[in-house]
């Protein structure tokens, strides 16, 4: 029986997500008329940030399978950046714009993923000293 530990399963997680979120992005931004009329309205700006951050979940996934320590600071900014164009798509939706539904519902998904990474990578904390 393979053993993962929990970093290798959330490098393991990150990169997936990363590899999907490409294929998926790209292909409601490069694909035929079909493509984009599935998307349904989606809203432009969301879709290119969710495309070009799916490489950087690539990225931070990789550098949490092989520990390096870039990959804390690097999954806190692919959540602050999710959770600014996630305040940004809700200022849309507020002002009256076009929006799909699986898309708000994505982005709260996307920023817990993403949260929840940064904790799980987070570097563990110097120990609390006996007073």
């Amino acid at each position: 029986m393979i053993s993962l530990s929990r970093t290798k399963i959330v490098g393991v997680v990150a990169t997936a997500f990363g590899i999907l979120t490409i294929f998926s992005g790209g292909t409601a931004l490069f694909s035929g008329l079909e493509a984009r009329a599935a998307a349904g309205n989606a809203v432009p700006f969301v879709l290119w940030f969710n495309f070009l951050a799916g490489f950087a979940y690539v990225v931070a996934g990789i550098a949490i399978l092989v520990r390096k320590r870039i990959a804390f600071p690097l999954s806190v900014a692919i959540f602050g950046a999710t959770l600014l164009v996630f305040g940004a798509l809700l200022v849309h939706v507020l002002m009256g714009g076009a929006y799909e539904q699986r898309t708000l519902i994505a982005m709260v998904f996307r920023t817990a993923v993403w949260l929840a990474i940064s904790i799980a990578v987070r570097p563990a904390g110097p120990s609390p000293r006996a007073a």
